[in-house]
């Protein structure tokens, strides 16, 4: 069992590692080391599978977290598709069976959870990087919903300065799935990142516009290898990727090289990536990855249910300075200067010392 913190912590959770169920996972009764309560957690999956690596699994840490800590019984379902409708019969589908707090990761859930949130009064929704809305983008966060976003412009900043000040001289490149404000967000706090390290910390890492690319999807591993390739082809010595099963595709592109010889780099995303990357041995061709710390929140929000404090009604933003945010709490691609360096930024951050904008856009051209 974890021993866990409740609330952030300075130090960062390294991701569990967990044999995860089928599609449609089922219902797996409660953890050997918890008692049992009386709480049935669903989970409905976004574009990604459950193991995408990145943002659904990082939440179905947290719930298989709390199943072994807390004793709840859980369930995740994957929708034939990603529309409004699919979305809402898999919510239906898990109030049905009795799942009724119901953990929603992605944005493509507002609609449907602005729904769900009247037909289910008596469940309770978390919504993680969304507002439930009509459709007109106008928030509408009920008494048993609770969205919840990050700032991920600070977590793509300490890895822009991390990746810099450990490669010195180097080509960056950033690839995306959807053009969406919490993978832009990523971009252009990386982008800051890079940029804050040459002109502050001795660093000379550039970045080219026609490597800075947004794939359209979370899921097309293929074209996220291509797209990598083609970078790895023009100069670039490590990408930032911020796209589910496309980062999948990049990251098995710089094994490939990397097991030919070639140093290529990745920068993951949401979760610590690094064992994804280890292509021999105990090396891996990620440098650090620039987290959200969805285990955490997912488990979270299931501890203050249980103790009668769920935040319903609230909108709530981790960062820096609630520790929601981060690089892993181990980086073995990172040297101790390195790693002791990117430290004090992240406390000038937390003091806003520094700011970072998560609106700045593209600095390099």
């Amino acid at each position: 069992m974890k021993k866990r913190k409740f609330g952030f912590v300075m130090s960062l959770l390294l991701a569990a590692s967990t044999v995860l169920a089928a599609c449609g996972g089922g219902d797996e009764g409660n953890g050997d080391n918890a008692d049992k309560v009386d709480l049935k957690v669903g989970m409905v999956t976004d574009a990604g599978t459950i193991d995408d690596k990145s943002f659904n699994q990082g939440t179905w840490e947290g719930i298989l977290d709390a199943k072994e800590e807390l004793g709840i019984q859980e369930k995740y379902l994957k929708p034939a598709g990603t529309t409004e409708a699919d979305y809402l019969k898999e919510i239906g589908n898990l109030y049905d069976a009795d799942y009724k707090f119901i953990i929603t990761p992605g944005f493509k859930f507002e609609t449907a959870v602005f729904q769900a949130q009247d037909r289910y009064e008596d469940a309770k929704f978390v919504i993680i990087d969304g507002n439930p809305h009509s459709g007109d983008y106008n928030p509408v966060v009920k008494d048993n919903t609770v969205s919840v976003f990050f700032a991920e412009h600070e977590s793509g900043f300490l890895a822009g300065v991390a990746a810099a000040l450990e490669l010195k001289e180097a080509e960056a490149g950033f690839i995306g799935g959807m053009e969406i404000p919490a993978v832009q967000k990523f971009n252009w706090g990386f982008q800051q990142g890079v940029q804050y390290a040459n002109e502050n910390l001795g660093t000379n890492v550039t970045m080219k516009q026609e490597n800075v690319l947004y794939q359209g999807t979370f899921d097309n591993s293929a074209a996220g290898q291509q797209i990598a390739a083609q970078m790895f082809d023009r100069g670039v010595n490590v990408i930032f990727t911020a796209a589910g099963g496309v980062g999948v595709g990049a990251i098995t592109e710089a094994k490939t090289r990397a097991e030919a010889g070639e140093e290529v780099w990745i920068v993951g995303v949401d979760v610590d990536q690094y064992a994804d990357g280890i292509y021999e041995g105990e090396k891996s061709v990620i440098l650090t990855s620039a987290m959200k710390k969805l285990d955490q929140v997912a488990f979270d929000m299931i501890k203050q249910e249980l103790d009668g404090s769920f935040p319903g009604g609230q909108t709530l933003v981790f960062d820096a300075k609630n520790d929601g945010i981060g690089l892993p709490a181990e980086n073995p691609n990172l040297s101790e200067e390195t790693t002791n360096q990117v430290g004090e930024i992240y406390e000038k951050i937390k003091s806003e010392e520094i700011k970072v904008s998560p609106e700045q856009g593209n600095l390099f051209k």
